[in-house]
């Protein structure tokens, strides 16, 4: 009987039921594989991020003891310097006298004393190793001043600062040019054109007079 039916539709309408037939057949494969996806995704994307998460929270921090007692010195030697330097100059005495003397075409006027270290060295390699190039720390030519400088710890004595020391340059003024490894805190090194001169300078502890020029104290 359906056969008799079928063969009085027409063809046309028939291709029409079998394309239809096929779309629907076509649309229920699509909605099964993407149905197939998402359920992929939520089975392995969730463990993945767990998985991830679990290993980065365990992983140990691992520290070296040795940086860390590295790091302690360091820090303790630089609050010990750094207490060192105040005490140096806390202990400066302020100079009341009001005798005025010129340096470099200006007046100068003596503001405070402090005792320091005094040792000499030469500009030669005996004195200055491979940085002996005849110049100092501020590129400034060793004949500078006619030779007559001295080296400090700029903490206590800032590159261009003027003093005076018993004994060196006729007690004349000098400037601060340079520095030296082994020169820090109190000490203070003067130059000499010989390392037998500067040798026989020794070591000597003296107080050193601040100078400062009487034009910037004004301002």
């Amino acid at each position: 009987m359906d056969s008799q039916r079928a063969a009085h539709i027409p063809v046309g309408i028939q291709c029409a039921q079998f394309a239809a037939r096929g779309i629907i057949a076509l649309a229920a494969v699509g909605v099964t594989a993407w149905s197939a996806v998402l359920v992929k995704e939520r089975t392995v994307r969730t463990p993945l991020v767990q998985t991830e998460s679990r290993l980065v929270s365990t992983q140990p921090v691992v520290v070296d003891p040795l940086l860390i007692d590295e790091q302690a010195r360091a820090a303790s030697e630089a609050r010990e310097a750094e207490e060192a330097i105040e005490r140096i100059l806390s202990e400066a005495v302020p100079v009341e006298d009001s005798a005025v003397r010129w340096f470099d075409g200006r007046r100068v006027v003596p503001v405070r004393t402090i005792w320091m270290k005094v040792t000499a060295y030469s500009p030669d390699a005996r004195s200055c190793g491979k940085w002996a190039d005849g110049q100092t720390a501020t590129l400034h030519s060793v004949w500078t001043n006619a030779m007559r400088l001295v080296a400090a710890d700029t903490r206590i004595l800032p590159y261009g600062s003027i003093i005076t020391v018993p004994g060196y340059a006729d007690s004349e003024i000098v400037p601060v040019l340079d520095c030296g490894g082994a020169i820090k805190g109190n000490r203070l090194d003067v130059l000499f054109p010989t390392h037998e001169i500067a040798r026989k300078w020794g070591v000597r502890d003296l107080p050193i007079t601040v100078w400062a020029y009487e034009d910037e104290l004004e301002d």
